[in-house]
């Protein structure tokens, strides 16, 4: 499917029946009001559309007319007609069989109900919609600018809502600040490494609001943050006004102390203050001279609140960080490596001209390293608690709303907007291997036999950056020496049953035949070569537009001619690294928008955001164009609005290895996938590990000693891979140590053995796993799921953390607490709870305190569920599902469909896949399994059916037994059959 183009011109109203009248014109199903009472800021424009009866889309504009423009979201809609429209008090009120939107005359301000009357959500009486003029600023728009005027002219506007104290807000892509109900929280929207922002947010309250922008926006808090001094009166460390005190210590001890009215070291690149020498970085200076790797720096002071009110903070942060209020320490040590950095939120209550005590403690343990402390302007908790939604620039305000009888059904609408998600290759739901880095074919090879060797379940290897000449960076090509053979290697891959996947980057050096290629049409960024920004590597390159069609496709045909095609479409997937797209770490916002353009387009500026979109665009239809009925498989580093049109999935990026990073990817799944993309993933053990990791894996590799550190490497490692169980891609990466689990423990430890055991499980889970990719496509679903999908209602899910269902049956509970053998757990009140390895059932409504040994997490089953286990397997496709161990849950009516099809190609979208449909009657203790629907080459037609039931005050030592499992075993030859369960 290519990008939809959406242009909203007068042709398009003229297909349609027009009405008039004195309040609003209707052109087919556009309804436009010209506001009565227009101001300065407000709308002189508001248009609705109607979409379908659950949908209405809302532009309003500051000036005389709407701009034509095109969306990169939004797919073609079909019409809708069945709608009314009526001027009533003061109101043009267009109402569907579910919802109604009222559009006040006077002022613009609109107002959705249901189909009862009862409000659902209203934009505020005062500051509802505002609008200001913005003009791309020169800096940003760096040496390829070919904008017209009117391309360099859009709108800043702002949206705010009213919401009440129940609310519960979750959505806005994939953050890291362990934050799950965005309710009264701030959250820049941009994308970064680590971080994924999608112009989506839902409520609790069965709604969803989708802003059709492409630029930096803000959710919460329109101002962003500000430096301390713009805020806060400041005082040294002895109390003398004007400025906190900064004191650098190197570990020669040499010290500096000096006054610091801000702390704002947040992009302290060398090379990038040498290359834009004379302009304004926007950012202070850190000490001249000054040595940081193994130093400790302290900024201590007093800061003095010009009003009451709960402040909201924002720590950037690189080295090991902690901040203390008040002698409360407010933000416990954190780390993320130097090239890397991190940022974390807190809040501190402060009171008016009451001097609050800060001290910054700062190790940093890089010879570059960022650091920078910064708050947002102080709101009222009720103007902070509404729905506001800053963008920086757009042709008009844009948004659809999405009202639903439940959070699926809101999902269900944006990808009615968004496009269909594909029905993702069963092989991706195994397990993928991967490492920073496999340097040789050989290392593939030998890899993944070890896997076969030790009977470790895999499906898929990864083939991450470098793979290539050192100096070649975007040729696409292995390096000779090292890869002397890669289409031997990839039949080697297949041959061991497995899977290969490819790092590939929309970054060229200047030096490599395809950026002249590219550049000779004008398709590429030349910013960081004009600005002579070498990588890492010390090379010089730059990143391709993207946004220009012929570009996509010549990028493409690159990767076809020197990869896909060439190797007989040997290489099973891609991984588009870099997609936000990184041009350059750590740079402040301006630069990274003058690296990253002008587009074809437009602006950097207005299209920021959604360069990993167009960039998956060019991969699927690329794909899809030379060998159409292989499925297409992406993983993005980053992520927007409709990615999963193009069976694109995301991870979350070059995160730390520590705890609380583990604890961050919990929050970051929970709200990407409620976001309406439904296949997330991470580096499972952190991808940036610290040094102490390192030193004790040195150490046990010369002398066999396990000390403190390699202890709790492991039991990280274990941990992680836990809970990466149960989360869409199951996926192992990151930087030395390695990450193989023979790498990590001897077969003998605890952890070799629980990593390996869930793995086993996993694959015992894929006629679950895969019937859930099924539903994605046919049903909108989605499969990591905050508890707030299942059991809204129950006010104590709505910002539970750590907890999520894995699909319709299992609870996920990982542990994320060095040495916990234990953790609280809460069960919903709307079902009551077997825990899925002992059975024992639990009653809802209540916290318990669940096991943790260092081999189990806690996972439980709401009553009610029906999962189906499959085979033993190595591989996603080793046998058919002939025998399946079904396991039905007492208390509760359920049901669960079960879907098959070929695994790997489009045949399905010809109808070829087949379903069985499992209902369980609780009141008459029956299972009914249905009809075999549907047909496919290779089809299972003749199967059995072990059935588990599970029932009250039934406890089993090892429910997962499935060597052992006690159960009333039924023959099925695709004919309904009903089972009496006892």
């Amino acid at each position: 499917m290519k990008i939809a183009k959406t242009l909203l011109s007068v042709a398009l109203f003229l297909c349609a029946t027009s009405v008039y009248s004195a309040a609003y014109t209707q052109h087919g199903n556009f309804i436009t009001i010209n506001v009565k009472k227009q101001t300065a800021h407000g709308a002189k424009i508001v248009r609705l559309q109607v979409i379908d009866d659950k949908i209405i889309r809302v532009e309003s504009t500051n000036e005389s007319a709407f701009k034509p423009k095109q969306s990169l979201i939004i797919v073609p809609q079909n019409a809708k007609s069945n709608f009314k429209v009526i001027e009533n008090g003061g109101n043009v009120i267009v109402s569907t069989s579910e919802i109604k939107a009222f559009v006040d005359e006077n002022t613009g301000r609109v107002t959705f109900k249901d189909a009862k009357g009862k409000t659902i959500l209203a934009e505020s009486n005062i500051g509802g919609k505002t609008f200001s003029p913005f003009i791309v600023p020169e800096r940003e728009i760096g040496v390829d600018s070919h904008l017209t005027e009117s391309q360099k002219h859009g709108v800043s506007w702002h949206a705010l809502f009213d919401s009440p104290a129940d609310e519960a807000f979750y959505g806005l892509g994939q953050h890291q600040s362990e934050e799950l109900n965005m309710k009264s929280k701030n959250e820049d929207l941009f994308q970064y490494n680590t971080k994924v922002s999608v112009p989506f947010v839902v409520s609790n309250h069965n709604y969803g609001l989708l802003w059709d922008s492409y630029s930096y926006c803000r959710f919460g808090n329109p101002d962003g943050y500000k430096q301390l001094n713009n805020l806060f009166t400041l005082y040294d460390k002895d109390g003398n006004k004007g400025a906190l005190t900064g004191t650098y210590t190197q570990k020669d001890g040499y010290q500096i102390v000096r006054g610091e009215d801000s702390i704002y070291y947040e992009f302290a690149l060398p090379d990038l203050a040498k290359a834009k020498a004379g302009k304004d970085l926007g950012v202070g200076c850190l000490p001249k001279g000054f040595k940081l790797n193994g130093s400790h720096v302290t900024y201590e002071g007093y800061i003095e609140s010009p009003v009451d009110n709960l402040y909201r903070f924002i720590l950037y942060y690189a080295g090991y960080m902690k901040v203390y209020v008040d002698g409360k320490e407010v933000v416990p040590q954190r780390w993320r490596t130097a090239w890397n950095p991190n940022s974390y939120k807190f809040t501190v209550p402060l009171r008016k001209g009451v001097k609050a005590k800060l001290l910054v403690d700062w190790y940093p343990d890089g010879d570059v390293s960022y650091c920078g402390l910064r708050a947002a302007s102080p709101r009222s908790e009720v103007e902070q608690g509404k729905l506001s939604i800053w963008s920086e620039m757009t042709p008009d305000m844009d948004y659809y709303f999405i009202a639903g009888k439940n959070l699926d059904d809101v999902i269900s609408g944006y990808r009615t907007l968004t496009g269909k998600a594909q029905v993702y290759p069963k092989w991706a739901l195994g397990f993928w291997q991967s490492r920073e880095r496999y340097k040789s074919s050989a290392d593939i090879e030998s890899t993944l036999s070890e896997f076969r060797k030790r009977h470790i379940p895999i499906d898929n290897i990864v083939q991450d950056w470098n793979y290539w000449k050192t100096d070649s960076w975007g040729d696409h090509t292995f390096e000779s020496s090292r890869y002397p053979n890669p289409q031997a290697m990839l039949d080697s891959v297949h041959a061991l049953n497995g899977r290969f996947m490819i790092s590939v980057w929309p970054k060229f050096y200047s030096s490599v035949k395809n950026y002249k290629e590219l550049d000779a049409h004008g398709w590429m960024y030349h910013q960081a070569v004009k600005d002579s920004i070498y990588d890492w590597l010390g090379y010089l390159g730059s990143f391709y537009d993207a946004y220009a069609p012929g570009a996509r496709k010549m990028f493409w045909r690159q990767m076809d001619e020197n990869l896909y095609s060439k190797y007989k479409f040997g290489i099973d997937a891609w991984w588009m690294d870099a997609s936000e797209p990184n041009v350059r770490d750590c740079t402040p916002m301006w630069y990274r928008k003058a690296l990253s353009g002008s587009t074809a387009l437009g602006s950097t500026t207005e299209y920021f955001n959604a360069y990993s979109l167009v960039n998956a665009d060019a991969i699927y239809n690329g794909q899809r164009s030379v060998n159409p009925n292989q499925r297409v498989f992406l993983l993005t580093r980053s992520g927007f609005a409709g990615e999963q049109r193009y069976s694109t999935a995301t991870w979350s990026g070059d995160i730390g290895t520590r705890w609380e990073d583990m604890r961050a990817q919990m929050t970051a799944g929970m709200n990407y996938s409620i976001s309406g993309l439904p296949f997330w993933g991470m580096d499972q053990g952190g991808f940036c590990v610290e040094n102490r990791y390192v030193a004790a894996q040195q150490l046990y590799d010369k002398t066999g000693e396990e000390n403190e550190d390699l202890k709790e490497w492991r039991e990280l490692q274990t941990r992680w891979n836990q809970f990466g169980c149960f989360i869409p891609l199951y996926r192992t990466h990151g930087q030395w140590p390695l990450r193989e689990v023979w790498n990590i423990a001897p077969e003998s430890h605890p952890a070799y053995k629980t990593i390996v055991a869930y793995d086993k499980l996993r694959y015992r889970m894929m006629p679950y796993m895969y019937s859930l990719a099924g539903a994605v496509h046919f049903n909108d679903y989605t499969i990591m799921r905050p508890l707030v999908m299942d059991f809204n209602g129950d006010a104590n899910v709505y910002d539970i953390k750590n907890q999520w269902m894995f699909g319709p049956a299992l609870m996920a509970c990982p542990v994320g607490v060095y040495k916990a053998r234990s953790r609280e757990v809460y069960l919903p009140k709307q079902r009551g709870w077997y825990d899925l390895y002992t059975n024992k059932y639990y009653a809802g409504g209540q916290t318990i305190n669940a096991d943790a040994p260092y081999d189990k997490i806690p996972v439980f089953v709401p009553e009610g569920s029906i999962i189906p286990f499959g085979p033993d397997m190595e591989w996603s496709d080793e046998k058919p599902a002939e025998l399946i161990n079904l396991y039905v849950y007492q208390g509760h009516d359920g049901e669960f469909t079960l879907y098959e099809d070929e695994g790997t190609n489009y045949n399905y979208e010809k109808g070829h896949y087949s379903t069985i449909k499992f209902t369980y009657n609780d009141k008459m203790n029956t299972l009914v399994i249905g009809d075999l629907n549907g047909n496919y080459n290779g089809m299972v037609k003749n199967r059995r059916f072990n059935i588990v039931y599970h029932r009250k005050g039934q406890t089993v030592a090892n429910a997962l037994d499935f060597d052992n499992i006690s159960g009333t075993i039924v023959k099925y030859t695709g004919k309904s059959l009903s089972v009496k369960l006892e």
